[in-house]
């Protein structure tokens, strides 16, 4: 009887714990539902997003992928994601390392406060700098745009990942004669390299998504995606259609990306999250 009360206690917890989940994740799947819809209704049908009976059709995804120049777009969001990913790594990787190994506890303040501070406060002054100088409508801006927006996120998840790294090993490399960056490179990296591929990935996500820098310091050769999704709108009209078809072509590679990476998504940030 003990043994039958003790399965059924289980398996209420695990039915509640279920439907909370369930729950949480409905306006998520709402919003998912109701734009993939919205992309395979036609344009006099758009409006009528809450029918659940229409004709699909694929209209809307040609006038993304072959009216619309997406192939650029997709092009310059992969260019401006991996370079600021990589330089966030670059930069990211020893900053982190010195922040939980090395002590030097004041760094983490300041990136901190880079962190804190909206976007907007930067964006002003470097579109007025980057106009001045003429380097707008380039990558080299927008990878350092994205760059100032992801590196105190990824600085603060490789600090986790670090924290884990045992004392011992990295005690050893000193004793061999190892110098910091060689024990980084060849004791730490190889360690948390599940964290470390965990914060790639979502660096690159983030930056895949990015708007904000992207719409005021992009030109007509440099803009990203989110940039495509926004040129549906106008001044008095939508193009819920085009938008909603434009925004799900947009976010298949990354959804592709976190499906595939999954493992070590997980894997890399509940490492970080274990402590001793």
């Amino acid at each position: 009887m003990i043994g039958v009360s003790s399965r059924r206690s289980q398996l209420a917890r695990r039915s509640g714990f279920s439907m909370i989940v369930f729950i949480s994740l409905l306006p998520i799947l709402f919003v998912f539902w109701y734009t993939i819809t919205t992309s395979l209704r036609s344009s006099n049908d758009a409006g009528k997003s809450g029918a659940v009976v229409f004709a699909p059709t694929i209209s809307n995804y040609k006038e993304v992928l072959v009216e619309n120049d997406f192939g650029a777009y997709a092009k310059n969001s992969t260019i401006v994601a991996v370079g600021s990913t990589g330089l966030g790594l670059l930069i990211g990787v020893p900053a982190a390392f010195a922040i939980a190994k090395l002590g030097v506890r004041r760094l983490s303040t300041i990136i901190l406060a880079g962190r804190v501070a909206p976007g907007i406060t930067f964006l002003i002054p470097w579109f007025v700098i980057f106009s001045r100088l003429g380097w707008t409508d380039t990558y080299a801006v927008l990878i350092l745009a994205h760059l100032l927006q992801n590196l105190p996120l990824m600085v603060f998840l490789l600090i986790g990942f670090f924290e884990e790294v045992p004392d011992e090993l990295l005690e050893s490399s000193r004793v061999d004669g190892a110098s910091t960056l060689r024990t980084i490179r060849s004791i730490a990296m190889p360690v948390a390299k599940g964290g470390i591929a965990a914060t790639a990935i979502l660096g690159f996500i983030f930056s895949w998504n990015h708007f904000m820098f992207s719409i005021v310091l992009s030109g007509n050769d440099t803009r990203t995606l989110p940039v495509a999704v926004f040129n549906f709108m106008s001044y008095g009209s939508v193009n819920w259609g085009g938008i909603t078809a434009a925004a799900m072509t947009m976010a298949l590679p990354a959804m592709i990306v976190t499906l595939f990476a999954q493992k070590h998504i997980i894997h890399g940030l509940a490492s970080g999250a274990v402590k001793g």
